[in-house]
């Protein structure tokens, strides 16, 4: 994030201070740490003190400089005086976690379904229906493959955005550590939509013979209606921004509306108490997120990226060592739960048990990824941590590699594919590192879409590695398998000591500046983004 760069700021051992201000301005809470979870606040701490943080909005020299543009959506909200406690910020959050993080995650949950019945569907005996083998199955898996691809083309083209445009959506409501958090239930959302994938399945493929139709075609005609119902409504019900959205209460309930007032004359709307609740509110979304990261005021939600904007991004070689993780970091791990199914029903279980053993993996992966990613924002600590997963996953995949396991009992090799799958996945973590070293609106909202399409590669690598003619054991598979994870285990430390020489070789160019020659800097420089001086990689 931003340097702050605000005069007189409060100063490390100044612990008795409890508010810093500056002449004409009002006071600002103390510069303590935020404490960001329940379990770290102590008796000492006091939720009607004020929250709001010192920023570069507090120095008249340096405001100027990051003022947000006359045409953001949300510049009549914004209010460099404006003051809050730290009740009214928490309870707003927890507002914003009600009434938009989880429809966010329904409507992934409802993306999901489509993606992860195939599993369910190759146990009904769709590759033998369709005539299919294990080598096509992976991007080949309806009628043939040129109505496969059609289909599949269509597919992406509609939901191909969801996922780098919900990160950029729910950026605007939440500052770096509390969107890293909300990832990790994010992408537990699509855990959850496997379970219920699973338990789907169990019932829709015994409908095989209905209509004359197979089981895994009512699995995908289900599925994807229940899809196309949430998206409707996720349609209707998702605000533009935060102030397009209602967030207050009323006596009979809970009111979600796509509307927005900007002027006195529309407060006859709503009673005058909620028109007061409503506008604090608002500013309170608004200032906390923009005080934090003054860079997400850079662009209009309704503005285009041009050709240039966008070839911009996507030679922003900072990011790029990000991109290469999220192309290997879930190799290891994909082919094994892609062929899970598969495998189960090779160690003799039928369909419906097959289905119903993936269960217990996936519930344990949404308790290691939710894990590990409250640790991260803990200790501070990404790469290390996101590292973990390569480190979980090392000893099964050695244990496949170097064990015969044609002769192992069933329930034992069921064991070792649920643990090596239960390993804690870094994906929220990596997608709110990509965030937090994009900077600006327009590179945030590029790069997440170019770190999806890495990691949507991973999955079309992962689909190749096992191969009919390796089946059933996948030796060679594994042995691929094996290799990617040690590598990984050697990218994750070149990523950090990329971005620790990143920091320390603007450190020395900063801190040889006067304060006037760094006024001068930002009054001056062309440099966006992370490309400024003033500017630090999270590592």
């Amino acid at each position: 994030m931003a340097t702050v760069l605000a005069k007189n700021t409060f100063q490390k051992g100044e612990a008795d201070q409890s508010a810093v201000s500056f002449e004409g301005i009002p006071t600002l809470g103390a510069p303590i740490e935020e404490k960001r979870f329940w379990f770290q606040r102590n008796k000492d701490f006091d939720p009607f003190a004020v929250a709001t943080q010192p920023s570069v909005f507090d120095d008249p020299d340096s405001a100027e400089k990051y003022q947000p543009r006359e045409d953001w959506e949300n510049y009549h909200r914004f209010d460099p005086l404006a003051r809050w406690t730290w009740a009214e910020e928490y309870a707003l959050v927890r507002k914003i976690d009600v009434r938009i993080m989880i429809w966010a995650c329904i409507m992934f949950m409802a993306l999901e379904l489509d993606r992860a019945n195939i599993s369910q569907a190759n146990t009904d005996n769709m590759l033998g229906d369709l005539k299919m083998s294990t080598n096509a199955s992976c991007q080949f898996w309806l009628n043939g493959r040129d109505s496969f691809l059609a289909c599949r083309a269509l597919l992406g083209l509609l939901q191909g955005g969801f996922i780098p445009d919900i990160i950029l959506y729910l950026s605007y409501f939440y500052k770096h550590h509390e969107l890293s958090l909300r990832l990790g239930f994010f992408w537990t959302a699509m855990s959850i939509a496997d379970i219920l994938s699973a338990i789907f399945a169990y019932g829709l493929l015994h409908m095989r013979g209905v209509q004359g139709h197979s089981g895994w075609r009512w699995l995908f005609l289900i599925e994807g209606l229940l899809t196309l119902v949430i998206g409707i409504f996720g349609f209707l019900l998702m605000p533009a921004g935060p102030v397009n959205c209602e967030l207050v209460s009323r006596e009979k309930g809970v009111v979600l509306r796509k509307v927005s007032w900007t002027s006195a004359s529309q407060r006859p709307l709503l009673s005058e108490k909620d028109a007061d609740k409503r506008y604090r509110e608002e500013t309170i979304l608004v200032n906390r997120v923009l005080r934090e990261d003054p860079s997400k005021s850079s662009m209009h939600n309704r503005e285009p990226i041009t050709p240039r904007l966008l070839w911009d991004s996507l030679k922003d070689y900072d990011l790029w060592p990000l991109y290469i993780l999220g192309l290997t970091f879930q190799i290891p791990m994909t082919p094994p739960s892609q062929y899970l199914t598969l495998t189960l029903k090779n160690l003799g279980f039928d369909t419906f048990q097959a289905n119903l053993l993936a269960i217990p993996y996936t519930v344990c992966h949404m308790v290691t990824m939710l894990a590990i990613t409250y640790l991260g924002e803990v200790i501070g600590e990404l790469t290390f941590v996101s590292m973990s997963g390569q480190v979980w996953a090392l000893p099964f995949l050695i244990y496949l590699n170097v064990v015969d396991t044609s002769g192992v009992n069933r329930w034992v090799l069921y064991t070792v594919i649920t643990l090596l799958l239960m390993y804690p996945n870094p994906h929220p973590i990596q997608v709110g590192w990509n965030s937090r070293n994009s900077n600006t609106v327009r590179s945030r909202t590029v790069s997440a879409a170019c770190y999806n399409m890495f990691v949507q590669t991973d999955g079309i690598i992962s689909s190749n590695i096992y191969r009919s003619d390796d089946a059933p054991l996948y030796k060679r598979g594994n042995r691929s398998l094996l290799g990617i994870v040690c590598m990984n285990l050697v990218l994750y430390p070149l990523v950090k000591a990329y971005y620790v020489y990143r920091n320390k070789r603007r450190d020395r160019v900063w801190d040889g500046m006067s304060e006037e020659q760094r006024l001068a800097y930002l009054e001056t420089t062309k440099d966006e983004g992370n490309k400024r001086l003033d500017f630090r990689f999270s590592h």
